[in-house]
Parts: structure tokens; C-alpha cells; sequence
């Protein structure tokens, strides 16, 4: 079978999503609506995606490469939309036109229907749905031979007999035609309507036998015209993304508290647990545990991680290491291999050395650590000098005590201590102590002189 070339109209506005933001670029699971449709059709094999858009052109910037955008210069109807994208279209090409609106088709009903319209030889074949209840929806009224007759629209009384209301299947918008004669309707298209729109079901009659083919999901038709059904459509495509996750080996404890974007790599064995996060171009290797209450946007997750309670954004963790709970990775954080970011840590643009540790109650900024150091309690790096920001350097197997700030620029040599409470200015060799606090002094009788009465009386 060839490669189809697709349409997909998504010049609307969508007034009813209430929106600033163009409907067709409201996210759906870290993916633009309109995008969906694109990335199905790129999957069923297209030869050609064109993207029929608005004259402002917004859509121009998330269209992968490839994917051709036709500007529809005024909102005149889905005809003249597709019409915007003829000089696109081949005479021999097998066109499938789809909306932008309409997210959840699959490459697989995509390929169905292309594969469905080349094999009946008809110009024209309409995708159809059987419903339990088809109110709202345009009747399919076959032919003797099978083929589309009409289709009946039922908005206004009147307009349908009862036994053309008895009938379920129903018209679902999306067509396959044979490019030739697509064009020529297309040019010979009027619009002697109320709304003086130019309409695509209107191009069928000139392409009679109209085929059929019978789409066996409804979910797949699921339009978006407001919040409410983008609500209802995001519902289905999460579910579809954690099904092919656990059909891949991935265990969600809680489904229905667990959200996963559509980009997202998760290796098999592991573990999400409930209420977490897992978003935008997030990798997630073999055999981690994610959770309770993680959000991850962006990062880079090695195999056997486990990260717990906690934050990562632009983050990379490798293979073994371990994270929180309540911690915090910031942008170009970078764990090695068995290293420990623990209980409320945050740590932003540095590298952790490989086993290397920083336990708890510590923020590290824009710093190197190498590998094998144990980074105390309450540790700071003082990277900023209120006008640049600079970086600390800490060797291999350091010992730094509990309270210890480096003020930046400054480096501690491999095998260096720091004693607790010190602020590093300066430079520590290797293998030395640094103490850097002032002596301390003891007032000898100090508690018994506040208690006497001359001086209560005083104050």
C-alpha cells in the first residue's frame, strides 16, 4: 500500500476553551492537541503531513521537521481548509484529512482507513462509528451495494425520518479520498449556504461510490471544543500512555494518581509509585523506584535509581544513585553512579562525584565533587557575589563536617577535612584540616551575674 498523504485541519480558534492560547495548542499530556493527530499520521507511514493553520501562524513552531503548515487565510469552513493545502496534493496521492481537534485517532485506524480506501477502489471513503447512542451525530444511510447514499445531519427537528434516527453509525469527519478527483471538487466547490462557508462533505456527491469504513473505538473520535472535553480527552490518552508503559514492564501502583507525559522512556522493572509527576522528555532506566510523590520534568534517570518525595527538573541521575526524600534537583544537576542527594538537599548546576554523598540539609550550587566525599550536614556553597556567580571545586574522598559553607571560588584538595562550623575562603590542600571559625570564649559566671538583683534593677 502507499504512503498517504494526510490533512489535518487545525485553523480554529476555539472560542468555548475561553482561552488566550490557540485551541489546537492546549497540552494534552506534554503534547500540543494539534500534534497528536501529526505525530499518528508521521507513525502510520504518511508520505506527506500538511498542517492547515491560521494566518497567524502559531502552530509554525512546534510542527516537527517535515510537517508542512498551509495557511488558511480566513476562517471560511473545513472545505476551503482543505482546499488551503491542494497545492500539496499529488493527483495520485490517497489523501486522509483529520482534525486537529480530534486527538486521539491512531496510527493504526490512520493506516486502516488509507489501506481500507485503496483497496475498494472508490474515490471517496467515509470513516464511520457505530454508537449505543448516535444523538448529535450525522446518519449514515447506506446505499444497496454497501456505499455511502447520504448523511442525514439531526441537529434541527424535522430533519430526520424516524427510521433514519433508528440508525447508529454515524459520520466521524474523517475521509479518505483519491487525490485526482479530491482537487477537482475541491475547485468546483461552493458555498450557497447560511454561513457562506465552503463545507467537505459537500466535495461527495461528485465522488460517488462513497465507501465506508467502520472505526471499531468511538474513543477515537473524541472532539475537543472545551475544557470539559479536553478534560475527558487528556482521561484517555494518559490511560493509553501507562497501559504501554505496563504492557513494557512498568508497575503503577496507583493508575489513577500517576501522570506520565507522552515523551517519557520508563525501562522495565520499574517501580511508580502514587502521586508522581513524570513529564516533558523524562528517561527513566531499569529496575528504579519512583515515589511516593515524585515530580520529574526533563531529567535523565540511569537504571537501579530509586528517588523518593521528591523534585528533579533538568536533572541527570545515574545508574544505583539514590534521591530524598524532599529532595530538590535543579537545572544541570548530575548525580554519579551510587551517589546520595538525601533528605532536603538541593542541588543545581554541579556534578556529584560517583558514591559520593550529601545527606541532608545541605544546597549545593554550581559546584564539581569527586568521588568518594561525604558532604556534612548543613553544608553550603556560596556561589554568588551579588554580581557573578562562581564555583567550588571539592576533591575525592573529603570529609566535611557539619556547617561548613565554601565561599566561591575556592577548591579542597582530595583526602581534605573541614572542621564543623567553618567558612572556607580560601583553599584547603590535600589531606589537611581546614578550621576556619573564631576561638571561642567562655564567660565564667556569666548565668549567676544576669540572675542578680542590681542588674534586673538596672534594666
Amino acid at each position: 500500500m502507499s504512503s498517504p498523504t494526510v490533512v489535518i485541519m487545525a485553523a480554529g480558534q476555539g472560542t468555548r476553551m475561553r482561552s488566550r492560547v490557540p485551541k489546537v495548542l492546549h497540552p494534552i499530556c506534554g503534547r500540543a492537541m494539534a500534534l497528536w493527530p501529526v505525530h499518528a499520521a508521521l507513525e502510520a507511514g504518511a508520505g506527506r503531513v500538511i498542517v492547515v493553520g491560521g494566518p497567524d501562524r502559531a502552530l509554525e513552531p512546534v510542527l516537527p521537521d517535515g510537517v508542512v503548515l498551509a495557511v488558511q487565510e480566513r476562517p471560511l469552513g473545513t472545505g476551503d481548509a482543505v482546499r488551503s493545502a491542494a497545492e500539496h496534493i499529488g493527483d495520485d496521492d490517497t489523501v486522509v484529512v483529520l482534525s486537529g481537534d480530534v486527538p486521539l485517532i491512531t496510527p493504526e485506524a490512520i493506516r486502516a482507513l488509507a489501506d481500507a480506501h485503496e483497496a475498494s477502489g472508490s474515490r471517496a471513503t467515509m470513516a464511520t462509528m457505530v454508537l449505543d447512542d448516535p444523538s448529535g451525530y450525522g446518519r449514515v444511510v447506506r446505499a444497496a451495494d454497501g456505499s455511502v447514499e447520504r448523511v442525514v445531519e439531526t441537529k434541527a427537528a424535522g430533519d430526520a425520518t424516524e427510521a433514519e434516527l433508528e440508525i447508529r453509525e454515524v459520520n466521524t469527519g474523517v475521509y479518505a479520498f483519491a487525490g485526482g478527483p479530491l482537487l477537482e471538487q475541491l475547485a468546483a466547490l461552493g458555498n450557497d449556504n447560511a454561513q457562506g462557508e465552503y463545507y467537505l462533505p459537500d466535495v461527495l456527491p461528485g465522488l460517488r461510490p462513497v465507501g465506508a469504513y467502520v472505526l471499531d473505538d468511538p474513543t477515537l473520535m473524541l472532539g475537543v471544543n472545551d475544557r470539559l472535553d479536553l478534560e475527558a480527552v487528556r482521561v484517555h490518552a494518559q490511560r493509553r500512555i501507562l497501559d504501554a508503559h505496563a504492557r513494557n514492564g512498568v508497575t503503577f501502583v496507583s493508575p489513577q494518581t500517576t501522570v506520565v507525559d507522552v515523551g517519557v522512556t520508563i525501562g522495565p522493572d520499574t517501580v511508580v509509585e502514587q502521586g508522581c509527576t513524570l513529564a516533558g522528555e523524562t528517561t527513566i532506566g531499569a529496575g528504579c523506584t519512583i515515589g511516593p510523590h515524585t515530580t520529574i520534568r526533563d531529567s535523565a534517570i540511569g537504571d537501579d535509581v530509586t528517588i523518593r518525595h521528591s523534585w528533579l527538573d533538568g536533572a541527570r541521575v545515574d545508574a544505583g544513585a539514590t534521591v530524598g526524600p524532599f529532595a530538590y534537583l535543579r537545572p544541570n544537576a548530575h548525580l554519579r553512579e551510587r551517589a546520595k542527594a538525601g533528605t532536603f538537599v538541593e542541588i543545581k548546576n554541579s556534578d556529584i562525584g560517583e558514591g559520593t554523598k550529601v545527606p541532608h540539609l545541605s544546597y549545593i550550587g554550581d559546584a564539581e565533587i569527586g568521588p568518594g566525599t561525604n558532604i556534612g550536614a548543613s553544608n553550603v556553597t556560596a556561589n554568588y557575589d551579588g554580581e557573578r556567580k562562581h564555583r567550588t571545586t571539592i576533591g575525592a574522598g573529603v570529609r566535611t563536617a557539619v556547617d561548613t559553607t565554601f565561599v566561591a571560588p575556592v577548591t579542597v584538595g582530595d583526602g581534605a577535612y573541614t572542621a564543623a562550623g567553618s567558612v572556607v575562603v580560601s583553599d584547603v590542600p590535600p589531606g589537611a584540616l581546614a578550621v576556619a571559625r573564631s576561638r571561642q570564649t567562655n564567660i565564667e559566671g556569666y548565668a549567676e551575674r544576669r540572675r542578680r538583683p542590681d542588674r534586673r534593677a538596672s534594666e
